[in-house]
């Protein structure tokens, strides 16, 4: 058993390397859905090219995505078909695949009695087990209640468009 599957049970990943040195991040199910919705709005079209650059800086192995079970689990909820195939796909670049266990659960729990919802919840306590460097949501209502508890959260929640300009900016002044 390698090194990172004893430190943190319940996921696999590609390289130790690779987690020990890369950004990391999980989407929530409204980000994946971003790059199919209708781009007339400039908040959805912004939103929507965030999501898709920082699926592009995973293709080329500068940042790694973390998947979850419960993440599947929301996305096979999806009542249309086709973009629940298209989100599937998505989600299928992940480089890091967690499976849910009986901690994160009780961490969701204890989430849930904060006011999150329980799949967003759920997600949030994965974030946190895989010490995620952000969470990535386009949900204001999430966003409100994440900045709202922000001092008892293990994990920074942020709309994609603001997190791709805050870490190239932050990457920009480390290569100066």
């Amino acid at each position: 058993m390698r090194a990172i599957d004893q430190a943190i049970p319940g996921f696999s990943i590609e390289s130790e390397n690779a987690w020990q040195n890369s950004t990391k991040f999980i989407y929530d199910v409204c980000c994946l859905n971003r790059p199919l919705d209708n781009w007339v709005q400039p908040r959805i079209r912004l939103e929507a090219e965030a999501v898709i650059a920082i699926l592009d800086r995973c293709q080329t192995g500068d940042w790694l995505m973390v998947s979850s079970t419960a993440l599947i689990s929301e996305i096979s909820q999806t009542p249309e078909a086709i973009k629940r195939q298209q989100v599937m796909e998505l989600i299928a670049a992940a480089q890091i695949n967690m499976k849910v266990t009986p901690e994160n659960i009780k961490r969701a729990v204890d989430l849930q009695r904060l006011g999150f919802k329980s799949f967003d919840a759920l997600h949030i306590a994965c974030a946190e087990a895989v010490k995620v460097d952000a969470f990535l949501t386009t949900d204001d209502r999430l966003l409100r209640k994440a900045t709202s508890c922000s001092d008892r959260l293990k994990v920074r929640v942020h709309n994609p468009v603001a997190w791709i300009m805050e870490t190239n900016t932050e990457l920009e002044r480390e290569n100066l």
